[in-house]
């Protein structure tokens, strides 16, 4: 079994999955769509990679404000994860992504990739940050 990170944005999904033995997240792809409202498309694709990777279990981004409120995105996102375990019948783990998304640009600053060249990659490596502490947390989590 392996668990799927998603990193859900306005018109974009970042996704990555652990190995099989949960230690640790590869990017995966990034699931575009025309419009914000506009899921079907996203969830089958989600549903086909569930398939193809034969996971069990998916952690979705919880994009808090800074002061550890909810705000607008982090409703969106509490509102595809109802759709999500839904469609799928997976546990869906909410996991705290704030600065996420500026960590995966900070990254690839570092590896040389061009500004222009980073929107391309920004959300799949969001994915795998989310997941990557998720499976952390885990694992320190079982040796207590």
């Amino acid at each position: 079994m392996r668990i799927m990170g998603l990193d859900f944005g306005s018109k974009t999904v970042g996704v990555a999955v652990s190995d099989p033995l949960l230690i640790t997240a590869q990017g995966i792809e990034i699931i575009r769509r025309p419009e914000e409202n506009k899921l079907r498309r996203t969830l089958a694709r989600i549903e086909q990679l569930i398939v193809e990777y034969e996971v069990g279990a998916i952690v979705l981004g919880l994009p808090k404000n800074m002061n550890d409120t909810i705000g607008d995105r982090a409703e969106l996102s509490l509102a595809f994860r109802e759709k999500l375990e839904r469609r799928t019948g997976l546990p869906v783990t909410m996991w705290d992504e704030r600065l996420t998304t500026v960590a995966a640009d900070k990254a690839m600053m570092e590896a040389g990739i061009r500004r222009e060249h980073r929107r391309e990659y920004v959300d799949k490596i969001a994915a795998v940050f989310i997941l990557q502490g998720y499976l952390d947390y885990r694992a320190g989590k079982e040796k207590e």
